[in-house]
């Protein structure tokens, strides 16, 4: 799955981010990438980034930072995030 961005209401697909990337911390990076790059310049309507990830057997603390600039960035178009929690298939 990884980010499937899309309009919530029609489920229009705006963008496809991370592409085989099942990590969460390397996702969260792609997404505010996203965001300054071509996000920011969206319209104002009701978003999702959907983002579908491998459960870390053995993680202990750490991982992906939602920086204030990207959830400025969010607030100002529209966006939710969706946290699609997936067991791991090792």
């Amino acid at each position: 799955m990884p980010i499937n961005i899309y309009i919530r209401e029609t489920f229009e697909k705006v963008d496809w981010l991370c592409d085989g990337v099942w990590d969460l911390p390397m996702q969260i990076d792609s997404l505010a990438t996203w965001l300054v790059k071509k996000g920011k310049d969206l319209a104002p309507n009701q978003y999702v980034a959907d983002i579908g990830f491998n459960i870390r057997k053995d993680a202990s603390g750490g991982g992906g930072v939602l920086s204030s600039k990207s959830m400025a960035i969010m607030g100002t178009i529209g966006m939710d995030i969706y946290f699609s929690e997936y067991p791991s298939a090792e």
